[in-house]
């Protein structure tokens, strides 16, 4: 690593540190002010983000992206209006800071208050989509951390714009301007440099593929959300309404193929056979390559390689399963812990389905691509955390929160 890389990020973890001492008590009205005029600066400027998004559109072809990420990638004015209405929803939130979690009184007359406090300083890596540069800059703003963000290479240009109107909100709210910072490199060796930043960076949150994951999590030495790969179920129960059944698996797979909440594996119960069957045909008339299983007839037969694979592409898998249990078993084989669902009108079935899986996030007679922070009323998410410890399932706000105990005597000593 040059010193050059060394200096530049030791630099921006200085002063990320000096504004997060700042953010943690800073007033809600000035945040929420920062993120109302972030808004409007996004807005505002739409031609000039859509123009240099063009650039990283270019970028990202030559570099060989699939069809998947360059939809992550783009951005046109439908875009940046949802962008600009996030950034107006985090802000229209409660502020979390300060938020009296829990509070009793001891019979040696003390009283203890648990509340949520700001982590400090966030690092945010992620691929393509340039508009995590905002919901991620938003959502650290809200809970008074400062963020240190790296965007892929191929949104460098989009993320540049995007994280300048940031700063003009910030500036407009008098907050300091290195509460939102971006690593102005391409070089990969800035990544590196953050990873280790234990004296500077409190967590570091990757929201990307497989690879950049892995990567966070073998080179990191301060704490990392895991946020993996989405291999979505959905199960077709035997006791599945079919006209709720074609609807919901269409659009979980269809929708939006590159996301991580697309359907990636259709299970469906042997007695439903037909249903199923009748489900794989219409993704097939919608232009997906359905890779099946024994007993189905697909576009083409599954391998052992289908399972447990995230396509972010025009393609699913499909098997057929004994029943419920059989479906868990699958999943639990093969899924990420992401996002699983079961489509059933049985109570029982659903609840079992429920209580014997254990990812992130369940869904019954609903579409995967449910799966967003927006979509759960957070505003936006930096991702989808699929780890046990801390924040799981969509990290919004709150989730970028701990805590700390307020307590208070009155002059009172321990026997």
């Amino acid at each position: 690593m040059s010193d050059d890389i060394k200096t530049m990020m030791t630099d921006i973890g200085t002063r990320a540190r000096a504004a997060a001492r700042d953010l943690a008590f800073a007033p809600s009205d000035a945040k929420e002010k920062a993120l109302m005029a972030a808004a409007d600066a996004c807005w505002a400027r739409r031609d000039e983000i859509i123009a240099a998004n063009v650039k990283d559109m270019a970028f990202g072809r030559n570099k060989g992206l699939s069809d998947a990420m360059m939809d992550r990638l783009m951005l046109d004015e439908d875009r940046i209006k949802g962008m600009c209405d996030g950034l107006r929803a985090v802000a229209a939130q409660d502020d979390p800071v300060g938020e009296v979690l829990e509070d009793w009184d001891r019979p040696s007359g003390l009283n203890i208050r648990r509340v949520r406090t700001p982590l400090g300083v966030i690092g945010v890596i992620y691929e393509s989509r340039p508009n995590v540069t905002a919901d991620a800059g938003a959502l650290c703003l809200k809970a008074g951390n400062a963020v240190i963000l790296r965007g892929g290479s191929e949104s460098f240009h989009s993320a540049g714009l995007i994280h300048a109107c940031l700063q003009d909100g910030l500036r407009v709210a008098g907050l300091p301007e290195d509460a939102i910072q971006l690593i102005p490199t391409r070089d990969r060796a800035a990544v590196s440099e953050l990873l280790t930043m234990t004296d500077y960076v409190d967590v570091i949150v990757p929201r990307g593929g497989k690879g950049l994951v892995g990567l966070v999590q073998r080179e990191a030495r301060v704490p990392v959300f895991a946020h993996l790969e989405g291999i979505v179920h959905i199960y077709i129960d035997k006791h599945a309404d079919a006209e709720k059944t074609r609807k919901v698996v269409l659009n979980a797979k269809t929708r939006r193929t590159g996301i991580c909440g697309a359907a990636e594996c259709l299970l469906i119960h042997k007695d439903a056979k037909e249903l199923g069957q009748s489900v794989i045909d219409e993704l097939i008339a919608a232009g997906i390559e359905v890779r099946a299983g024994d007993g189905l007839s697909g576009s083409k037969p599954a391998t052992d390689a289908d399972w447990g694979t995230e396509y972010l592409d025009s393609i699913i898998a499909a098997k057929l399963v004994d029943d419920v249990d059989g479906a868990i078993e699958h999943i639990n084989r093969y899924s990420s812990s992401h996002t699983d669902a079961i489509m059933t009108e049985d109570d029982a079935t659903a609840e079992h389905f429920f209580t014997r899986l254990d990812s992130a996030i369940l869904m019954r007679n609903a579409s995967t691509q449910f799966a967003d922070g927006g979509e759960f009323g957070m505003g936006a998410e930096i991702g989808i955390a699929t780890g046990k410890m801390h924040a799981r399932g969509p990290v919004g706000a709150k989730q970028l929160t701990s805590f700390k105990y307020l307590v208070v005597g009155d002059g009172t000593t321990r026997a």
